[in-house]
């Protein structure tokens, strides 16, 4: 059963209570039994193993289709919009 962290809203005292998820029930304070509201306080996450770091954010593999070079036999011109006369794509 996971513990709350509360505070009295009369005389400021903080305390800890042990209790189920389904308890609805209000807490009052151990010292003047007004009641409390419950204090969320931050918690400390620790991830440990290969971590999410290294499998969501890593570099995709460089392929060998990504790293060939082009063909020696390319149009120089190839990508600029330009066609020259030897292009077959100029016709």
């Amino acid at each position: 059963m996971p513990a709350y962290d509360y505070r009295c809203e009369c005389c400021d005292t903080r305390f800890e209570v042990t209790r189920s998820f389904g308890d609805t029930a209000k807490a009052a304070c151990p010292s003047c039994g007004a009641s409390a509201k419950r204090v969320f306080t931050p918690v400390g996450v620790v991830f440990k193993g290969s971590g999410f770091h290294n499998t969501d954010y890593r570099k995709p593999p460089m392929d060998a289709a990504s790293s060939e070079k082009p063909a020696s036999d390319a149009c120089p011109s190839a990508g600029s919009g330009a066609s020259c006369a030897s292009c077959p794509a100029a016709d």
